[in-house]
């Protein structure tokens, strides 16, 4: 599969949560970018993962989180 970056929304309210967010992403090999907007409490994660497995991945920090799309 093709590199995609895909769109989350993530219920974080601070740093702290982007950091954990930030932390449980890192350890993946497979993803290559993550950028976090945590005003708007967006996280973009650039992979060749599935999008399904990002989002498992998210759900591990205990935020409430949803996949919104894929960027172009």
């Amino acid at each position: 599969m093709a590199q995609q970056t895909y769109e989350y929304n993530v219920d974080m309210t601070c740093e702290g949560c982007s950091n954990a967010v930030n932390r449980v992403l890192g350890k993946i090999p497979a993803i290559t970018e993550v950028k976090i907007d945590l005003p708007a409490k967006k996280v973009f994660v650039t992979t060749n993962l599935d999008q399904n497995e990002v989002l498992e991945s998210i759900k591990k920090t205990g935020k409430a989180c949803s996949f919104v799309g894929i960027q172009k």
